[in-house]
């Protein structure tokens, strides 16, 4: 059998739960055709690059699949049939990985920064001021490594 990366878009005015749903049923396709669903990531609400029959954000799935290709047509099928399914993208790949997709991981590591206590406490704090003193560095304009800049005309 072959290996297969799945990503499904969908339309922004559907609830998450839906999209599980179209998740289960793909998934469902996969299992009665002898085949594997490795990983299902939601990604969640995203902007997309350019509008999409007049919708500017999306669902984003992704799907690990390892199934014969019989199985794959079929799912691209019901895929083009259903409405609350904006765009598809199935890719053939060597191997699947269970790790966290670089979506997934980039989205965790942006959390972490925000839940971080230096990090400037939200909204109202974080600014130039907060930063701790420049060491043993001088300032940038007593420095001889580059010519100092000519002023700025306004």
């Amino acid at each position: 059998m072959a290996l297969y990366e799945h990503v499904v878009v969908t339309r922004p005015d559907i609830s998450p739960q839906q999209v599980e749903a179209l998740v289960e049923d793909i998934t469902k396709i996969v299992t009665e055709g002898q085949g594997t669903v490795g990983k299902t990531e939601y990604w969640g609400l995203r902007n997309l690059a350019y509008p999409i029959k007049k919708s500017r954000k999306a669902h984003y799935s992704l799907i690990n699949i390892d199934a014969p290709g019989p199985v794959i047509h079929e799912i691209e099928r019901r895929l083009r049939i259903n409405e609350d399914v904006l765009r598809f993208l199935t890719v053939k790949v060597e191997e699947l990985t269970n790790e966290p997709s670089p979506v997934v991981a980039r989205k965790d590591r942006d959390d972490r920064k925000r839940d971080r206590d230096d990090f400037g406490g939200g909204f109202g704090g974080g600014g130039f001021g907060d930063r701790p003193p420049r060491g043993d560095r001088p300032p940038r304009e007593d420095r001889g490594d580059r010519p100092p800049r000519p002023p700025r005309d306004r």
